[in-house]
């Protein structure tokens, strides 16, 4: 039914096409009334950037049609933050954000930023609070922040079209604006925006569909790998190692080049590493491994002391409590399962007095301790990193308002763009800034679109 009346509408707007150019020119009434009352505005994806830039384009006037392809709006937000929505964070910097574009992140957050940001929420309902930089909603559920983005969609009247597949966008052929064909029909639009997130987490509607979209329409796209995800390390040892958790420092090196490091409660697990420096880092792995170069992760258990202050200490533990089974002498400073796997790795008997041990076998366990070494040879896949690395080339895109560079009147937000933020709220404050800036400048789009 939805087809048909298109094709009926299509017809009726190629007559009005004609009967215009037969006075010359002039708009008929009847034209006039539908450019005025058609202004449109397609936002193709209904997640967190998409949301936000269908209200600031409805503000402005517009009438917002969200796509999603998914069976409601904003999944994806609902797990942020464990569920609690991590809105954004306090401490805003350029080391937050990685993008083959160093400068593109912040060109965009110094238009809408932090402040913008709460301002924006605080408009909507949500009372928010700073727990060490990180804020969230008063209430720490990020469901509540979905309902009040909600509500507000619909008291501007934004129209939601769920499970609708965007197959296809393109310039419309009879009248200036853009075409969407979808699953579920044709719709016009004097803009659009592109909101379809990456190919994270895709049980969330994130299924990188629209990186296809943009290379349709001429953009150039970097390859999309996972970042914010677990890394995959060589060894049988991991599996003795499943369930640690320990505070620590890792560090990723391709050769001698030292890639990045992090600091924070490591996990680990049966396949390798895991836990927020492991997700910080790990972007950087993923690059490294695309390109075929060798990636190894180097973990320091004894992240409070450096090297000489570590030997120093157990030189003097060991006076104390040489008496002591090895097994038993890294008790209180190391976790059981990860003293265990370190000593034999040493080749030093759990059951052997920790005073009679020679000191090279020590100086190998201080080795281990502060620099445990394993080869990484993967991440895990897009399905478990919270985000991508990779997307849509920003050199395309203006910073100013995340419009095309090529296609003037699209408009690219979000997750599809080459710009990934460390753990903190900082991809979601991406997404608000992204949304918000596109959908204030497409909203104010005056072409004339169905």
């Amino acid at each position: 039914m939805v087809k048909f009346w298109t094709a009926v509408l299509k017809k009726l707007r190629n007559m009005v096409v004609i009967l215009e150019r037969s006075l010359g020119g002039q708009k008929t009434g009847w034209e006039a009334q539908i450019t005025e009352m058609g202004k449109q505005v397609i936002v193709a994806g209904g997640g967190a950037s998409g949301m936000a830039a269908a209200i600031m384009a409805a503000r402005k006037g517009s009438q917002v049609t969200i796509l999603e392809h998914m069976d409601r709006v904003g999944k994806k937000l609902l797990s942020t933050g464990n569920g609690r929505c991590n809105l954004t964070n306090l401490k805003m910097g350029k080391e937050c954000y990685r993008s083959d574009q160093k400068g593109f992140p912040m060109k965009v957050l110094e238009r809408f930023g932090v402040k913008e940001t709460l301002a924006f929420f605080e408009g909507i309902g949500v009372l928010t609070k700073d727990k060490n930089g990180y804020v969230y909603p008063n209430s720490e559920q990020a469901a509540a922040v979905l309902d009040l983005l909600r509500l507000e969609l619909g008291r501007l009247g934004v129209k939601i079209i769920l499970g609708c597949q965007v197959k296809r966008i393109g310039r419309n052929r009879i009248r200036e604006g853009f075409l969407a064909e979808t699953s579920l029909g044709d719709f016009e639009g004097a803009a659009v925006i592109l909101a379809s997130g990456s190919r994270a987490a895709a049980f969330t509607g994130s299924d990188g569909s629209g990186y296809e979209l943009v290379r349709q329409l001429g953009h150039r796209v970097i390859v999309p790998l996972p970042a914010l995800v677990q890394l995959r390390c060589e060894g049988k040892y991991f599996k003795q190692l499943a369930g640690v958790r320990c505070e620590a420092k890792v560090f990723l090196y391709s050769g001698a080049k030292r890639l990045a490091w992090d600091q924070g409660e490591v996990q680990l697990t049966d396949y390798g590493i895991s836990g927020i420096p492991v997700f910080q880092v790990s972007r950087f792995a993923s690059r490294a491994l695309y390109g075929k170069q060798p990636v190894r992760a180097v973990v320091d258990f004894l992240p409070t002391m450096d090297t000489d202050s570590a030997r120093v200490f157990l030189q003097q533990r060991r006076k104390r409590l040489g008496h002591l089974k090895c097994g038993d002498f890294l008790t209180g400073i190391l976790h059981k399962k990860l003293a265990a796997v370190l000593l034999k790795l040493t080749g030093i008997s759990a059951e052997q007095e920790a005073g009679m041990v020679p000191e090279d076998q020590w100086e190998r366990l201080l080795v281990k301790i502060k620099a445990f070494d394993a080869i990484v040879t993967g991440t895990n896949s897009f399905e478990q990193a919270q985000v991508c690395c990779g997307g849509v080339d920003t050199r395309e895109i203006c910073p100013d308002n995340l419009e095309s560079r090529l296609i003037p009147g699209l408009y690219i937000v979000g997750e599809l763009l080459d710009v990934d933020g460390i753990c903190g709220g900082y991809n979601l404050q991406w997404a608000w800034s992204t949304g918000c800036l596109a959908g204030s400048s497409a909203g104010e789009c005056n072409m004339g679109g169905a």
